[in-house]
Order: structure tokens, then sequence, then C-alpha cells
């Protein structure tokens, strides 16, 4: 099993800054990639940014200039720095691992977190 834990959500104005977190745990033996996706209420959940094997990053058009994703391979974890926060990014944010884990053998894994609260509002 590989666990997800995310934290460094709450309430900001708008224009404002936070960092969310996200570490990953258990019998990893290698992570392919991590992504941060968003859930607003009555929305679909969606892709915000993901660092794909080779490190190669993708983000969501309507953050891109404005979040930055980073890894520490070492820490197996994972952030998201969010800048200039705008109502429209209220949501449940999730980290999203996949990769390779062993238990009694090696396995392919696809882990979600329990999700963190970002509220943007004045």
């Amino acid at each position: 099993q590989v666990q997800l834990v995310e934290s460094g959500g709450g309430l900001v104005q708008p224009g404002g800054s936070l960092r969310l977190s996200c570490a990953a745990s258990g019998s990893i033996l290698s992570i392919s990639s991590m992504g941060w996706y968003r859930q607003a209420p009555g929305e679909e959940r969606e892709l915000v940014a993901v660092i794909i094997s080779g490190g190669s990053i993708i983000y969501a058009d309507s953050v891109k200039g404005r979040f930055t994703i980073a890894r520490d391979n070492a820490k197996n974890t994972m952030y998201l720095q969010m800048n200039s926060l705008k109502p429209e990014d209220t949501a449940v944010y999730y980290c999203k691992a996949t990769g390779w884990g062993t238990n009694t053998r090696r396995y392919e894994y696809t882990s979600w977190g329990q999700g963190t609260q970002v509220t943007v509002s004045p």
C-alpha cells in the first residue's frame, strides 16, 4: 500500500498564496508520476499540474504562470506553490501518484490522497 497525505490548504484572500504538500509513504519502489487535481462543488475533478516520468511538467491553462509544481524525490514529497489565487481556485485539492510498489511481490499502484480544502474569498 502506498499512502498519500496532503497538507497546507486553508482560507486565503484573492491575490494571496498557499503552498500545498503531498507526502508519499509505504512500500514504494518507484514513483512514475505525481500530480495535483482539484474538484469544486458540483464540478468534475480536473488536472491542475503533474510531473511525469522524465521530469516533464504539465499545467492546466487556468493555472499557468501562477502555480508551480515541484517534487523532492529524496523525500517522496510533492509541492504546489499557488500564487495570485482567485476565487475560482476554490476547491478540494487532491494529490495522485502512480508507480511501482512491493509487498510480497512487485505491483503497480495508483494512489490518491484524502484531499485538502483551498478557499479563496475576501
